[in-house]
């Protein structure tokens, strides 16, 4: 594990038919989507298929607003991590899938779904990844991304005010009651199965620097693949 330091050796070589899946893990907040955006650029677009964890949130009709406000969408029950885990599978043996669009306004899945092709890398991101024994075993190459608690919830706040509609007051409640205690009890205990540990995300180009060439290492000439 690599906290900046020497990746663990057995890291990264198991591939699947020429596909090499990577996840990028971490508390919300944390820069997960600042390394995962990171990679894109790097190793390049055409060359990813790219997957969010948070588009295989289960789908819930609300009965009430209670229910909504109740609901803990950091456990990992809330993520349909079979349809993840089977998407993955179909990826890596060449074939295309379609992801569900989810609605955080509506906090639904829409009737939308998004096309993924096939591609020589699949990089998935999500706070949960490392959790689950059988969605670990589908990837080859795990990155966690540790940041400090108090810039995780700034993060978060600025996101759900600006982005998905929310009051501050809401934010808030549902970091005490939901966020924190999950984290605590799945997220951050899951990182021991990280590969690499990246202090403070896409913000520390030191270490991204590290990632992205043993990535590159892993993949060797990506750009000359077909």
């Amino acid at each position: 594990m690599l906290g900046v330091g020497p990746v663990r050796a057995e890291s990264g070589t198991r591939r699947h038919g020429g596909v090499t899946t990577i996840g990028v893990a971490g508390g919300s907040g944390s820069g997960k989507t600042s390394v995962a955006q990171a990679l894109l650029e790097r190793v390049g677009r055409d060359r990813i298929a790219f997957l969010v964890q948070d588009a295989y949130y289960r789908d819930v009709e609300w009965r009430s607003p209670e229910q909504l406000a109740g609901h803990n969408f950091d456990h990992p029950d809330s993520v349909e991590i079979e349809l993840l885990v089977e998407h993955l599978r179909q990826l890596r043996s060449g074939g295309e899938i379609e992801v569900p669009v989810y609605d955080f306004v509506r906090h639904r899945r829409s009737a939308r779904t998004r096309k993924v092709e096939a591609r020589p890398v699949v990089l998935v991101e999500g706070i949960l990844l490392f959790v689950d024994s059988d969605l670990r075993r589908e990837l080859d190459f795990k990155i966690y991304v540790d940041t400090d608690a108090d810039v995780r919830l700034m993060r978060r706040l600025r996101r759900d005010v600006a982005e998905r509609g929310r009051s501050v007051e809401d934010v808030l409640r549902q970091y005490d009651r939901t966020v924190r205690p999950m984290h605590l009890e799945f997220i951050e205990p899951s990182k021991r199965y990280a590969d690499i540990i990246v202090p403070e995300g896409g913000e520390n180009h030191s270490a991204m620097a590290m990632v992205t060439a043993h990535i590159e290492g892993l993949l060797g000439d990506i750009r000359g693949q077909v």
